[in-house]
């Protein structure tokens, strides 16, 4: 479900796209030209590495603004790839600045979005820096107030707390067999 500040911005980007997996949407030092407005599926932000390695620097999943920082800079860091089919909304990038700037309450709920973002990261950042499966795993689930997701969705907090799928399933089974 879309909140109410991307609806707003949805209303402005027009209509959206479809766009088959593995599709980049834009690479590594390209020009920001566009902001991305993941309605439905997934987006990952990759940054490719001098020593060839890539870091997974965000999953944008629905309702999520890609590369948020991006508004600010004159090329993208990154490179995004849509890893799930999905419907991604566009806006201008001056027309996203001029939104704001006319804007106080969209401008106020950026800034407060921009907020929620920086201690989503600091506190995934907390979690990856304990050393062991069961204390990162505690972590993530104090984060997320408590619960695991469904099954089908543990692969996706292996990749977040940075570790295998394989060792999430024997932490896992683990603290069932006690």
């Amino acid at each position: 479900m879309l909140d109410d500040f991307i609806k707003n911005l949805t209303i402005h980007a027009g209509t959206s796209r479809l766009h088959e997996k593995d599709t980049h949407l834009f690479f590594q030092d390209d020009p920001v030209q566009i902001m991305y407005i993941v309605a439905k599926g997934m987006v990952e932000l990759i940054r490719h590495q001098v020593d060839g390695n890539t870091t997974i620097l965000q999953r944008a999943r629905d309702g999520s603004v890609l590369a948020e920082a991006s508004l600010y800079s004159d090329q993208y860091h990154c490179g995004a790839v849509v890893r799930q089919p999905s419907e991604i909304f566009i806006l201008p990038k001056a027309a996203f600045l001029k939104l704001l700037r006319g804007n106080e309450s969209l401008s106020t709920a950026w800034a407060a979005r921009l907020a929620r973002e920086v201690q989503s990261t600091r506190g995934l950042l907390e979690i990856l820096s304990r050393k062991t499966v069961s204390q990162r795993l505690d972590g993530w689930i104090a984060w997320q107030g408590g619960e695991l997701p469904p099954r089908g969705q543990w692969r996706d907090v292996a990749l977040q707390i940075g570790v295998s799928p394989e060792a999430l399933y024997r932490e896992l089974a683990s603290r069932r067999s006690v």
